[in-house]
């Protein structure tokens, strides 16, 4: 106990006991952390004072610890609490903290400073490590950070913090805490958030006008298509999608950095140009990315051709300038529409889709347009299927393995189980191939380099103790790089099946490589250097072994992968993750 003579409110002792009764009140399922001195007046609060509820879940490094977070707020919706080493920690953390604020995730990332007071440094190592404004480092991709001065702002600051982290458009946020704050004896009352406030606002719901506006213009549209890209954030967009897409009898192109609409569905027209020619609206729904579905890249001339006519008119329903970043430009190209709706589509998709139900209920000429056209979608949803399925079968039987092969081969052993794929979706294989039918099945496009394992095994956790087979399609450039991921699913008994798509390559670059020297006239066959990840070869298994994993490979015959898939599973289903190294085609 501290050496004073006032008895510590609320039985706490220290004034670290009061962020861990917040951690722990405001209800997040876990902590990941890489340890660290600068909050140890909080670990201990965290272990003796909460009893380690919420658990603790060691990381091997603070990016992963928050890309763990940031795949767990994806599949599930709900924040887990990061906590980062001062310095050090929260730079090692910038690229996990970036991707969740380009990906809108919420992830309640939490670091320490200081001692602030110099006269409490210890010397160099606290010199070191405490920076003048510590959250400068993250500022500009965080929705807000914050520094409280003393422990009477730590309540209200964290209330905040978390209200702005859950309000969409959703996002990171970072709060620092003084290691002599969190040292300090507690001799004040410190008033505690009410357990019954709300915790966040309601959500932003549309101008009825405006959304009858477009309601009107769908109506009127003779080739309207759909253009959702975070409507799969919350489990009803799937549906609500459904339901908008037929009353409206509306192609949808998934831009998919959620899953925004199943696969199967006549309407789904995802990754298919061909169902911009002839469209007269274009509706971006929660949508920033809404360029690169719609446009011919040209990546060497880095010019952009529209897919849609000239006369193609585009309304958005969003988010618009809300929380756009001064630094990063993940904000896209301005787009020019003719109706701009602010709302959160949770609200506005139902309330659209009822408007417009009631117009072509009085419009019977537009209920015959919308039925011929659905007619009109679904040969051209089942067309281009049917030509992915028949383009599936090129190079079955090579080695090394075609993803669309090793994508089948998984689909083969899994269809029957309650399944979920992460974030790598086989180069696209698997949305060309398998039937994604639930808001759960996946929570969104794969990342850059160095984001996907730690990511997966953030959507394996959300989904730990549901019955449900996780599969994470685990590129091999990417595990090279946080490869300690591979403790955390061990030792926290995460069940994961990691089939790897190892092409012993950086291969998205060395496409890039390619397309240069093809350019330029230089040697194609030199692109190579400086991309392959040959002599040695990593050997994923033995890896794997070593880190506690089931792991069979390399599998480099594709007769082999079914074997080893069901010995693998196997294994997950007894609450193990496994991992099955297979050798692919050089594919970006």
């Amino acid at each position: 106990m501290p050496d004073n003579n006032t008895k510590p409110p609320q039985n706490s002792g220290w004034q670290s006991d009061v962020i861990a009764d917040l951690i722990r009140g405001f209800g997040f399922p876990y902590i990941t952390l890489n340890p660290g001195a600068s909050y140890r007046g909080l670990h201990d609060s965290l272990v003796n004072h909460n009893k380690n509820e919420p658990p603790m879940l060691l990381c091997q490094h603070e990016k992963v610890a928050v890309q763990i977070a940031h795949g767990y707020a994806k599949a599930c919706g709900e924040p887990l609490c990061v906590i980062v080493h001062n310095v050090v920690g929260l730079l090692h953390a910038t690229m996990g903290i970036y991707y969740a604020y380009t990906d809108r995730a919420p992830v309640f990332v939490i670091g320490a400073t200081g001692p602030m007071d110099e006269g409490k440094r210890r010397p160099r190592v606290d010199w070191d490590h405490t920076a003048n404004v510590q959250g400068n480092a993250v500022r500009d991709y965080v929705k807000w950070d914050y520094q409280p001065g003393g422990i009477q702002g730590v309540p209200d600051s964290f209330a905040r913090a978390y209200s702005i982290m859950m309000s969409e458009p959703q996002g990171p946020i970072y709060m620092c805490y003084d290691a002599a704050l969190q040292e300090a004896p507690l001799t004040e009352l410190v008033k505690m958030p009410d357990a019954a406030s709300v915790k966040k606002p309601s959500k932003i719901a549309p101008d009825m006008a405006a959304l009858g506006d477009i309601a009107d213009r769908l109506v009127a549209a003779e080739w309207p298509v759909l253009l959702p890209q975070y409507v799969g954030r919350v489990a009803s967009g799937l549906t609500d999608m459904v339901a908008l897409a037929e009353t409206a009898g509306a192609a949808v192109s998934d831009v998919q950095s959620r899953l925004n609409f199943p696969t199967e569905h006549p309407l789904d027209c995802r990754m298919n140009t061909d169902v911009f020619k002839t469209a007269d609206l274009i509706v971006a729904l929660d949508c920033r990315d809404w360029e690169r579905p719609t446009h011919y890249n040209d990546r060497i001339n880095r010019t952009l051709k529209a897919h849609y006519p000239d006369h193609c008119q585009w309304a958005d329903i969003g988010f618009a300038d809300i929380e756009i970043s001064k630094w990063a430009m993940g904000y896209q190209k301005f787009p020019q529409c003719a109706a701009r709706v602010l709302a959160d589509t949770e609200l506005a998709i139902p309330a659209l889709t009822g408007l417009v139900r009631e117009r072509v209920a009085k419009d019977a000429k537009a209920a015959k347009r919308i039925g011929e056209r659905k007619h009109a979608i679904k040969d051209m949803h089942d067309k281009t299927r049917a030509k992915w399925r028949e383009q599936s079968r090129d190079g079955w039987d090579s080695s090394p393995i075609s993803v669309a092969r090793l994508a089948m081969e998984v689909w083969d052993q899994i269809k029957t189980e309650d399944w979920v794929l992460t974030t790598q979706a086989f180069e696209d294989w698997a949305l060309k191939l398998w039937d994604f039918d639930k808001h759960y099945r996946w929570p969104g496009k794969a990342l850059g380099t160095a984001t996907q394992i730690g990511m997966a095994t953030g959507v394996a956790l959300a989904h730990r103790g549901k019955g449900r087979l996780v599969v994470d399609c685990q590129t091999d450039g990417d595990l090279m790089f946080d490869a300690g991921a591979l403790w955390f699913a061990a030792k926290h008994k995460v069940p994961l099946l990691c089939v790897m798509h190892n092409n012993r390559a950086y291969y998205n670059d060395w496409e890039h490589q390619i397309t240069v020297a093809r350019q330029r006239g230089t040697p194609e066959e030199r692109a190579y250097i400086g991309m392959d990840i040959m002599d040695p070869a990593p050997d994923f298994a033995t890896l794997a072994r070593s880190m506690g994993w089931y792991a069979e490979g390399p599998i480099e015959n594709p007769a082999d992968i079914a074997p080893a898939l069901k010995r693998a599973i196997a294994q997950v289903k007894a609450g193990k993750p496994a991992l099955i190294d297979t050798i692919t085609q050089h594919t970006g």
